[in-house]
Order: structure tokens, then sequence, then C-alpha cells
């Protein structure tokens, strides 16, 4: 088991590894098939342009801004942007700020295909409006359309928990996140965990309750 997340050491980050935890993975075989990876070409264009993008906009850019700027250093000019309805606004924002900036966008909402629910086996009191028609969210679809686009970098802006990872799943281009689905929290889901030893300590640690 790793446990990296109660790590207090962290030698991974200073290099010193006299005093790793013995389930550090900086301390097990497998490092020299994990670099083979990084020296494929696709790979290492992605690491080497993430890494400038680090570190010329520290603490300066903006994650869109980052966004642009990698896609740029990469070479992505056709940009594909899945997004959730209920960004719909966002997502036009968002679109005009890329080709603001000389991006070609394809966007894809997450109800295309308009399939109803049902398709999936929700009953009619799982949906979220009972007795209305519900489209089903469709990742797969946004993936399918966005690839059929030949887009160069898809853009997640809001899908949900699960439609994430099957977006992700079937995307053929490189896939990074805008910003993440959290309704309660005006989808900036750190403030639960900033908040997880007060006002949200019943709620994500139920032995309190």
């Amino acid at each position: 088991m790793y446990s990296c997340a109660q790590c207090t050491i962290h030698s991974c980050r200073t290099g010193d590894m006299s005093r790793a935890p013995k389930n550090c993975p900086c301390l097990e075989e497998g490092r020299d098939e994990i670099l083979e990876k990084y020296f494929l070409e696709e790979n290492q264009k992605l690491a080497y342009f993430s890494a400038l993008v680090e570190s010329e906009g520290y603490c300066r850019w903006t994650r869109i801004e980052e966004i642009m700027e990698f896609s740029r250093k990469c070479g992505f000019k056709n940009l594909g942007l899945a997004f959730c309805i209920g960004l719909r606004q966002e997502a036009k924002m968002v679109v005009e700020i890329f080709t603001a900036n000389g991006f070609a966008v394809n966007s894809v909402v997450c109800k295309n295909c308009s399939i109803p629910k049902e398709v999936i086996n929700i009953k009619e009191s799982e949906k979220v409006r009972p007795g209305t028609y519900e489209p089903m969210c469709n990742p797969i679809g946004q993936a399918f359309f966005l690839n059929k686009a030949g887009t160069d970098l898809n853009i997640i802006l809001g899908l949900c928990v699960g439609h994430d990872s099957l977006f992700i799943k079937y995307s053929k281009a490189p896939v990074t996140v805008l910003a993440v689905k959290d309704r309660v929290l005006g989808h900036n889901p750190l403030a639960a965990i900033y908040l997880s030893k007060g006002y949200y300590k019943n709620k994500l640690f139920p032995e309190n309750t």
C-alpha cells in the first residue's frame, strides 16, 4: 500500500532517499520502465511543455491562461471543449476566450444525442426531476464527436463525477480540466476540504455524528 498523502518526509522532493519510508514509490523497481514512457515522442512533448508552463507561469497565470500557453507550446490549434449544460454560459465565454486567442474550438454539450435516461435503466423515481423528459449525460458521445473533429487537446468543463471518467476513457486526444463540477460549492470542491474540520466535519467524518 502506498501512503504518500500521509508522508511527512517527502524524499521525492529533496532527492535524499536515506529517510524515505519503506513503502515509498521512489524505492521500488520500475523507475526505468516508467522513464521509457517519457521518451516516447508524444509523451516527451507533453511532459516538457507542461514543466515549462509550470515554471514560466508559476503563481502568475490562471488555469485558462496555462491551458492556452500549454497548447501554444505543443502546437495544439484545434481545441475540444466537453462541457456540462449547467455551465453553458461559462462554456460560451470560454469558447470566446479561446477563439480570441487564435484557437479553433469544437464544443460538445453533455446532453448530445438526447438519449432518455430510461435507456440506462434509470427509473422515473431516480430522475432529478421525476415526471419530466430527462436526457442522460453522454460523455462517450462527447468524446466520439470531438474525436471525429480531430481535436488536438480536449478540455473538460464541469462534467459530473463518473461522466468525466468515461470522457477521459474514450477521448483520443489528451485531456485536461478547466473546472470540475460541484453544484453546492460553486464548482470549488476544495472548499469542503478546507472546511472539513469545521462546517463540514460531521458530513465528511461520519464517526463524529
